[in-house]
């Protein structure tokens, strides 16, 4: 089962997961400050924040993927059910439709692994809309194994995501979308595990979201952006018979963005962001952990919601370093040509994915294209290391006067 584990840890838990593996290799203890640190080296404990089905939070928009991937308050496109489908209730355009290749891991030569994504929306009169959206992560073609390395078969093992949004201004700058999900996660269906039968993973989910956007600001008409949305709020998912199920990765993001025009063919919009998963922190084995593992495995989706802002071991340093962020800006010339850049940064204990990101994009009558580049400035390795990744996108109402 090497091939398997090799493709499910470098996929899944190389999301910003994988430096749960250390933390785990041995419990934290209180250092001379009082904080937790790792035994011996008296380092930073890390303690990631772990969830089932991440490839929900990867970033499928290479327009939001090359600022940062910050989205949550841009302007609205084919991509925002994504980041929050609030934002589609401002949109001028009256139907557009997107699409999203992505690369995985094509640094470790698995060049069958990839995210395909599809949106899009329709208008309903000035004040609201629909959208929806399909979300596909295959993992290629894998050769099953048992403990003693007998061939089982082959598989094909994948997941995805299908998403519907309704959304609607409450006021001229005010509006509000509500998200509902179907989760298909099937890595090992058929095969066993423990004496158990690996089973389909199945959920359900929602996601709220809430966008601001001012009236023209000044003389040139500058915007300000600020948004806000709670995704993937669903019951837990298991892949056998077991009692213990896995949260889903819900997400807090707040981010905000203002855009200058500077005259009428150059405008620069900055954004910047933050994010949370709204998943229990992990018992990191420290004398001050709140609850067992066996208790916060026991949690229902609300509660561990809620006791995602306060049940960190180390309290409210950790709580705070369980946020990470997101800053990018975006110039286009005559609505046509786009240069972008971006910058995300999360903890060195939980995950830590720091990285450059750059992308172009352009713009002719109802087609644009859009691409993104990462570049890493950390440790941790990311699985989009050096790979490029390109949306299409279809705008039917901009060629409307």
């Amino acid at each position: 089962m090497q091939q398997l584990l090799v493709k499910l840890l470098a996929a899944v838990l190389l999301c910003g997961f994988g430096q749960q593996l250390t933390a785990q290799g041995s419990a934290c203890v209180i250092g001379p400050d009082g904080s937790n640190v790792q035994p011996g080296t008296g380092g930073p404990c890390v303690n990631t924040v772990v969830s089932a089905v991440p490839f929900l939070r990867i970033n499928p928009d290479a327009r939001g993927g090359a600022m940062g991937d910050a989205g949550v308050a841009l302007s609205p496109d084919a991509n925002a059910l994504h980041y929050n489908a609030s934002r589609l209730a401002f949109s001028e355009e009256d139907l557009a439709l997107g699409a999203t290749y992505t690369p995985w891991l094509q640094a470790l030569g698995l060049n069958d692994v990839y995210l395909a994504y599809l949106g899009g929306f329709k208008k309903l009169g000035d004040n609201q809309a629909v959208a929806a959206s399909l979300r596909y992560f295959s993992l290629g073609d894998i050769q099953y194994t048992d403990e003693n390395n007998t061939q089982l078969g082959t598989g094909k093992p994948n997941e995805f995501e299908v998403a519907l949004a309704y959304t609607r201004l409450l006021s001229q700058n005010f509006g509000l979308s509500i998200t509902g999900k179907y989760i298909n996660s099937n890595l090992a269906s058929g095969q066993q595990s423990g004496g158990q039968i690996i089973e389909v993973g199945q959920a359900f989910a929602a996601d709220i979201g809430a966008n601001f956007r001012s009236e023209p600001i000044g003389p040139s008409g500058n915007i300000l952006s600020i948004g806000a949305a709670i995704t993937n709020i669903g019951n837990k998912i298991t892949y056998t018979q077991d009692t213990i199920r896995d949260f889903l990765p819900a997400n807090l993001g707040i981010g905000a963005a203002y855009t200058f025009n500077l005259d009428q063919y150059n405008q620069i919009t900055v954004t910047a962001e933050t994010n949370k998963l709204l998943v229990p922190t992990p018992c990191d084995g420290s004398p001050k952990c709140k609850q067992t593992q066996s208790e916060i495995n026991d949690q229902s989706p609300i509660s561990g919601i809620f006791n995602s802002f306060s049940d960190a071991p180390d309290g409210f340093n950790e709580e705070l370093r369980e946020f990470n962020f997101s800053v990018g800006a975006e110039y286009w010339y005559a609505e046509q040509f786009a240069v972008r850049a971006g910058y995300f940064h999360e903890d060195q204990t939980k995950g830590g994915r720091r990285y450059l990101t750059a992308g172009l994009g352009l713009k002719y009558n109802i087609f644009g294209i859009n691409l993104s580049y990462l570049v890493p400035t950390g440790n941790q390795r990311n699985p989009l290391d050096n790979t490029l990744r390109f949306s299409v996108l279809f705008d039917f109402g901009a060629t409307e006067e």
